[in-house]
């Protein structure tokens, strides 16, 4: 998954694709690279951000979607507005991923009678607070997975097909820069919500790419994490991630094709 920010603000690269021909130009670029979808954010989600005014998000985004939408490549929509998750679907989004969960009011009614696919993040908090003092967790992998299997009855129980259903556990979304972040990571298939037996495996998205979870460990800043985004989006792969969310596509694609010729000649032997 390719992130397409049009924001100014966003932590790693606010600014450079706000206007629309930069944007274009970026996706584009992207699809090149071996992007399988393209993840669209009108609004920056980074620690702090401000948020942003319905119209003005609706603007950076839709007349994007209605540019890419036969791009021929399945196109996310970052965003918790339920009135954005409706007009972004109208344009021809295929996926809504939602940092809330689905929590706000009307979201779930927005998506119910589509068939959209649907990606439920865990936060804790919200992007303004969710950083300040230390998050708290008795346990955090089974305090996300028991966030997510809620959130998952929730949709399901309005009538939402759990095959349309994949699930993130928010990295950097109030977590504790090291150490909640990497025991999720560590342990990433048990942060989400077991399935039915003989139903498959709710698909796990991580999205890494260039977080302070990433500074911490190497002492680079956000533009200079373009190795250990990629060696957290191999880490999450090995774990069994469906879809890794990331800033550098081309250079993600080789390592992810290289890890699967390993795997494969593993399992060949």
């Amino acid at each position: 998954m390719g992130i397409l920010n049009v924001t100014p603000d966003s932590f790693s690269d606010g600014g450079r694709f706000a206007a629309r021909g930069d944007a274009l130009r970026q996706a584009e670029q992207m699809l090149m690279d071996g992007a399988d979808i393209i993840d669209i954010g009108g609004e920056s989600t980074r620690p702090g951000a401000p948020p942003v005014p319905l119209d003005e998000e609706l603007e950076r985004v839709i007349p994007l979607i209605e540019t890419l939408r036969d791009a021929n490549v399945p196109l996310s929509v970052d965003t918790y507005k339920p009135q954005v998750m409706r007009e972004a679907l109208a344009a021809g989004a295929d996926l809504i991923n939602d940092i809330w969960g689905f929590r706000q009011e009307g979201a779930v009614d927005a998506v119910r009678d589509s068939r959209c696919g649907l990606c439920v993040m865990h936060m804790l908090g919200e992007p303004q607070t969710m950083q300040r003092g230390e998050p708290s967790y008795g346990d955090v992998v089974d305090d996300v997975r028991t966030f997510l299997e809620a959130r998952v009855s929730t949709l399901m129980e309005a009538g939402i097909a759990r095959e349309r259903i994949s699930v993130d556990p928010g990295f950097g979304f109030g977590k504790a820069v090291v150490e909640h972040n990497y025991a999720l990571l560590a342990q990433l298939p048990q942060t989400a919500p077991r399935p039915p037996a003989g139903a498959r495996a709710f698909p796990i998205l991580a999205g890494m790419s260039r977080k302070s979870m990433l500074g911490a460990v190497t002492g680079r800043a956000a533009q200079e994490r373009v190795t250990a985004s990629i060696a957290a989006a191999v880490c999450a792969a090995e774990r069994g991630a469906a879809i890794v969310r990331v800033h550098d596509v081309a250079q993600t694609v080789d390592a992810m094709k290289v890890w699967a010729a390993v795997r494969d000649a593993t399992r060949r032997g």
